[in-house]
């Protein structure tokens, strides 16, 4: 799994050793797969330290956008910046340090089920980023107390619940500092009693200085914790908005349609 991520080929002349301004912004991003395309050019500017959500229906392209920011998946037109700089030609150690500076957190926890807490961890700092054990032990315990698991260090994740393991993989994306972290929909596989765990994790690092794009169909934390709420359908962003605006005046048509089914789930479209 690491191996894929950190796949050695040549090197780019980038630093992206550390971000100077951790800004993103996409320029006409465009993504097809085969005949199908999936984002069809769009433009986006994301400032340092803020806190972006990205809300849509499922399919609309809103978890393929994050995952091209660090190169998870490759752009088919356009180019994304970070720290002005384009990225959809990294290779080798550019493209790594790059990935140091963005944390990610996906959906599926995707723990290690046979390393502890503490180990899932330390084990990129150790074998990515050349901390030694020791460094590398003592910071997973430093970030395990921030997300409130300090006591789950020797805990592997079958010993866990899904807010737990979901904590331990924020602070696995948390490990080498990044100065931008993803998120994406995470906590769609959580059972609703463990959410709120999961978002106050995040809302404690909402504002702190770490850029933060988050996929999600939570509204709440959308509309308390957003500096700004992109809406995403069929691969055009159509509204952009501080959330007051978004909730309270959303102006596309489709973003209406969407809020109304949302925030009331027994809305029923008589008219279209």
């Amino acid at each position: 799994m690491l191996s894929a991520l950190f796949h050695r080929s040549a090197a780019s002349a980038a630093d992206f050793t550390h971000l100077r301004q951790a800004s993103v912004e996409l320029r006409n991003v465009i993504k097809q797969y085969d005949a199908h395309t999936v984002l069809n050019g769009v433009s986006l500017a994301v400032e340092p330290g803020e806190v972006v959500t990205i809300l849509g229906p499922s399919g609309s392209g809103k978890s393929t956008l994050i995952r091209l920011i660090n190169q998870l998946e490759s752009l088919s037109g356009g180019e994304i910046f970070i720290d002005g700089k384009p990225i959809s030609q990294l290779r080798g150690a550019a493209l790594r340090q790059l990935r140091s500076r963005i944390g990610f957190v996906f959906q599926q926890f995707n723990l290690y089920s046979h390393l502890t807490a503490q180990q899932n961890i330390a084990l990129a700092l150790e074998y990515v980023h050349g901390w030694n054990k020791t460094e590398a032990d003592r910071r997973a315990l430093e970030l395990l107390e921030k997300v409130g698991l300090a006591e789950k260090a020797n805990a592997y994740a079958a010993q866990l619940s899904g807010g737990q393991q979901q904590r331990v993989a924020i602070a696995r994306a948390l490990a080498s500092s990044p100065q931008i972290i993803l998120f994406d929909e995470p906590t769609s596989a959580l059972d609703p009693e463990m959410i709120g765990e999961v978002l106050q994790v995040m809302k404690n690092l909402a504002h702190s200085g770490i850029t933060m794009i988050v996929v999600t169909h939570e509204m709440h934390f959308a509309r308390e914790i957003a500096d700004r709420v992109v809406f995403i359908d069929g691969g055009d962003i159509l509204e952009v908005a501080a959330p007051e605006d978004f909730f309270v005046r959303p102006q596309h048509p489709r973003t209406q349609r969407f809020l109304k089914k949302v925030l009331d789930p027994l809305h029923q479209e008589s008219s279209s």
